[in-house]
């Protein structure tokens, strides 16, 4: 069975890693700032303390007033998993974060899902594109504001 590991201690290895990229922990989850989130993906992926090699999934939340990205992480060298959370920005319009592809190519197909069902775009995806609507579909059904 996998330990997962909870937010403060998922925190305590990301600050060790790119100090100053944590806004904040709970039980389950560490919250990053998007802007630091290659660094700490590269870190959490490289690092032989932490070793997440593996992405389960990567979800985006709609909370009607902000987007969050929500990456599952698991470590089969340590037997650990982890949650990391990151805010896409202010603007509900055109929520943004940093792609996690250049780390886990199992984030490819997993943000265009998200990309297409919720509308937050991925900076730095190789092929950032529709993968289960058609080009030109008006809108994104997953958004909470989405009438249709």
């Amino acid at each position: 069975m996998t330990i997962v590991l909870g937010g403060e201690q998922v925190a305590s290895v990301i600050e060790a890693i790119t100090p100053g990229s944590v806004t904040g922990h709970d039980s389950s989850a560490a919250w990053v700032r998007a802007e630091t989130w290659p660094a700490v993906a590269r870190g959490l992926h490289d690092r032989p303390e932490a070793d997440f090699k593996f992405l389960n999934s990567v979800t985006g939340v709609d909370y009607i007033d902000h987007f969050v990205i929500v990456y599952h992480l698991t470590s089969l060298g340590h037997n650990h998993s982890a949650v990391i959370k990151i805010r896409c920005g202010e603007a509900r319009e055109d929520p943004v974060v940093p792609s996690a592809v250049p780390v886990w190519r199992g984030a490819d197909l997993q943000e265009r899902e998200v990309y297409d069902l919720m509308g937050i775009r991925f900076e730095g995806h190789p092929n950032l594109k529709r993968v289960m609507l058609w080009e030109g579909f008006p809108g994104h059904p997953h958004r909470k504001d989405f009438l249709r």
